[in-house]
């Protein structure tokens, strides 16, 4: 079967930061420098390694061991505590190294970033020289001690797998003329995107290595797959044109924690929790001026049991506290139907709350029987004024707390507005 092959200059690069959190504690830290690390939310014996360094990777400590199991690997693992907003600080300095190259350059977390240079290929003759530069500009003006992967290809997803073959400090062309010798030693999981449950469906069709992936009919693909989907990867691994740089609005958020121990001893710091989870969401619709018309509920307990509840809004909600005695009015409605114990309670693990539907503000219809516009409005205002003064300068009362119940954290997905917003309110 002919290939499609139209896209095949390799003008894609996939910069991958190592080991983010961990390098960014070394940077600021010399002690910290040359020595096994582990960035951890919590650094008591119950903590969980999120991001270990590259010296202790290489000792085996692995993301998400718990922290007294990394240090029987590692005695002289040193835990450090995370700091969101250093993390989010040398992000946003590394993005603007990267624009400084191009202006198409989209952040895909907080460690990893597409530098598309497609309509720079008169200026950058060798991308190669492009790369090599770019990690000499993030030592030189972010941090010497910070070290990127970069993969090379004519598409973001072969540019992601390149930036994965090769770490530390790696540099990796996928082209036409090497793209089957680089599948020929890999398996389907070892491919982007492809979990042990998708390899375990395209394996039941016949479709047993990333070569057989390739060279599959895009009628097979999309036949095996139920969707488009099937399609996308016949384009990712055949040069037919760019699939995973596209933009668009957001679908749905979530804010998620998991529960230490000292709160799930407190029923009152699991219910701060839930505000907290509320209050986040609120600020993050408030910052994309949207409004959700579902809200959801998950919670999962240590026996392996899990709750989840789904309410439809009759109109759409932007407020925390509106979402957050919605939620309750469900877990007693739940409670008092099947008498049973409250749903936040001392075996709860990790509990999420996420938004869909979304509507633009603007477009969200005057209530019939309550007059929310001044809220609205103020609740705009106090966002404006912490992002003008500081967060901690004007704040509700569900936020006045002598001990927060949850660290700020980053998660390794999609940061759409981290670098455009960099006084996160």
């Amino acid at each position: 079967m002919k290939r499609l092959g139209e896209y095949t200059k390799p003008t894609v690069l996939f910069v991958d930061m190592n080991s983010f959190f961990a390098s960014c504690e070394q940077q600021v830290n010399y002690y910290l420098r040359d020595r096994p690390i582990a960035v951890c939310v919590y650094t008591g014996k119950q903590g969980c390694v999120i991001a270990p360094s590259i010296e202790a990777k290489r000792l085996g400590i692995r993301l998400g061991m718990r922290l007294d199991e990394a240090v029987k690997i590692c005695p002289d693992l040193v835990p450090v505590e995370t700091n969101s907003k250093r993390y989010r600080e040398f992000h946003v300095a590394i993005i603007d190294v990267l624009r400084q190259f191009t202006p198409d350059v989209l952040p895909k977390s907080i460690d990893e970033a597409v530098v598309d240079l497609t309509r720079c290929q008169l200026m950058y003759k060798d991308v190669r020289e492009v790369a090599q530069q770019i990690k000499r500009d993030i030592r030189d003006k972010v941090g010497d001690y910070l070290r990127c992967s970069i993969g090379i290809a004519p598409n973001a997803f072969l540019a992601k797998l390149g930036s994965d073959l090769q770490k530390p400090d790696g540099l990796v062309m996928i082209t036409p003329e090497t793209i089957d010798d680089v599948l020929r030693n890999l398996k389907l999981t070892d491919l982007p995107g492809i979990g042990t449950r998708m390899a375990k469906r395209l394996e039941d069709k016949g479709i047993l290595t990333p070569l057989n992936l390739r060279y599959a009919s895009p009628e097979r693909l999309r036949a095996v797959c139920q969707s488009v989907i099937g399609w996308h990867w016949h384009l990712r691994l055949n040069f037919g044109g760019e699939v995973d740089l596209e933009t668009s609005a957001y679908k749905s958020m979530q804010a998620m924690r998991t529960i230490s121990t000292a709160q799930r001893r407190s029923e009152e710091q699991l219910d701060e929790l839930l505000q907290s989870l509320c209050l986040t969401l609120e600020r993050r619709m408030v910052r994309q001026d949207v409004f959700c018309q579902i809200v959801t509920f998950y919670c999962r307990y240590h026996d392996g049991r899990n709750y989840s509840d789904e309410v439809r809004l009759p109109e759409p909600r932007q407020d925390s506290m509106e979402l957050y005695h919605l939620i309750r009015q469900r877990f007693e409605r739940f409670q008092k139907l099947n008498q049973c114990e409250p749903i936040l309670n001392h075996s709860i693990r990790s509990m999420s709350v996420s938004v869909f539907r979304f509507i633009p503000a603007q477009l969200v219809p005057f209530s019939l029987f309550e007059d929310n516009t001044r809220k609205n409005t103020l609740r705009k205002t106090v966002y404006e004024v912490k992002a003008k003064f500081g967060s901690d300068k004007l704040m509700r009362a569900t936020e006045l707390r002598d001990n927060p119940v949850f660290r700020d954290v980053i998660g390794f997905g999609s940061i759409k507005d981290l670098h455009d917003d960099q006084n996160p309110f």
